[in-house]
């Protein structure tokens, strides 16, 4: 028996709203970290470039736990997941003011606050409510819980940039490992048996396995399958845009001569704008083929891009290229994972969903360190835009392929959304 057939009405809500408040804090303070580049390196000397690998390896890693963390969750549970998490988060932040060094950075930033984020993050949450809610609410409940991602940024890139004004960026970051653990108490509705109706002894509160079919064999078959790698390669495109803009906006607003809170707002307008693109998204990913909505956005982003170059670099002109971007920023994601429930049920999909965020952040390792790089190199971004609008466009057109269908988990057994 699947466990979404127990689950009352109010359990199933504070599920979602649990899940989108778990992602509100760690994405907030993902998405938040070039903020504090270049307070790091006025304190530590070590430069742009060395600052800027050190977050692209916290990129890569973010992505690298994910189907890890999601096959623990697969087995274990989520929640004992998310606390783990959260401590590791919590402890990689508080520790990031008292490094100098690169390796030290890579520790604390790149390894540590990194991983407690992945295990706080879309693919332990999605799968989490996925596994537990009824097909005709799983799109929504991705869309919202994303939008909580987005929410957090929104409250964090502000609240952030106003503490390292205020009381320097040592307390911002204090009060960001302090936010951090609220992700615990947060992490009860998750628990395995939440939620869940009595339904005498013969309810399992493991969801339904496909006979034959295991964890291993499973990801070899999605390895196999086109479409998988196709959702794989638009995916690495859009973890390189975001890792790109959210480690050097700030340096790119700085060539600009204008202020850090312009900056920071940008940042905010991209979460805030972000909320209404993940609700739609997972709104209309329930209406209209999702791979149409995926062409579609990276295709916006192009042409975002490419009129933010023409554009003269006011605030105003960063203002509206935040809100346009940011309703593509992270709706990609619902019809994403959509669409690898859709492919191979919803069993595995924490892990499945985990490889594709895997690839999401391989891209982002490279637009953070080439970010750096460029900026290092060429003295702007200049190069990078032109990178921006290439992929964005190679990522539209390998999404018109997808087959929008299950996929055969076994010999006898076709597998069912």
């Amino acid at each position: 028996m699947n466990t979404h057939n127990d689950m009352t009405p109010r359990a199933a809500w504070m599920l979602i709203l649990a899940a989108a408040a778990i992602l509100m804090i760690t994405m907030g303070a993902r998405l938040t970290t070039g903020l504090f580049m270049s307070p790091i390196n006025t304190s530590t000397g070590l430069g742009i470039a060395r600052i800027s690998f050190a977050m692209a390896i916290g990129q890569f890693v973010w992505g690298a736990v994910q189907p890890v963390f999601g096959a623990v969750a697969d087995k274990w549970g989520s929640a004992k997941v998310i606390i783990l998490g959260a401590f590791m988060l919590a402890i990689g932040t508080a520790l990031t003011p008292f490094v100098s060094s690169q390796w030290g950075l890579i520790l604390c930033m790149g390894i540590l606050s990194a991983a407690g984020a992945g295990a706080g993050s879309f693919s332990i949450l999605i799968g989490a409510t996925a596994q537990r809610l009824p097909a005709e609410r799983r799109a929504f409940a991705s869309g919202f819980i994303n939008a909580g991602g987005s929410f957090g940024q929104f409250v964090f890139a502000p609240l952030m940039q106003a503490i390292i004004g205020g009381a320097g960026w040592v307390m911002a970051m204090l009060t960001m490992a302090a936010a951090t653990l609220l992700t615990i108490p947060l992490a009860w509705p998750l628990r395995k048996s939440a939620g869940l109706a009595k339904a005498g002894p013969a309810a399992s509160l493991k969801p339904v396995e496909a006979p034959g079919i295991g964890l291993g064999a499973q990801i070899k078959i999605a390895l196999k399958d086109p479409s998988y790698l196709f959702l794989h390669a638009g995916f690495f495109t859009c973890g390189f845009h975001i890792a790109f803009l959210v480690t050097h906006l700030p340096g790119e607003v700085a060539l600009c001569n204008l202020s850090p809170s312009v900056s920071a707002m940008a940042l905010a307008l991209i979460g805030l704008f972000n909320i209404a693109g993940s609700l739609s998204m997972g709104a209309l990913s329930s209406r209209y083929r999702m791979k149409t909505l995926l062409a579609l956005l990276y295709a916006n982003r192009a042409l975002i891009i490419g009129a933010y170059l023409l554009a003269p670099k006011t605030p105003m002109t960063f203002y509206v290229f935040a809100g346009a971007l940011g309703f593509t920023w992270l709706a990609t994601v619902p019809p994403t994972a959509g669409l690898v429930g859709k492919l191979f049920g919803v069993r595995y999909l924490s892990t499945l969903f985990g490889l594709t965020l895997l690839s999401h952040q391989t891209g982002a390792f490279f637009g953070a360190w080439l970010g750096g790089l460029s900026f290092v190199t060429y003295g702007d971004y200049t190069w990078m835009w032109y990178a921006d609008i290439v992929l964005a466009l190679a990522a539209a057109l390998i999404n018109l392929p997808i087959r929008e269908a299950p996929v055969a988990r076994g010999p006898a057994l076709a597998a069912k959304a």
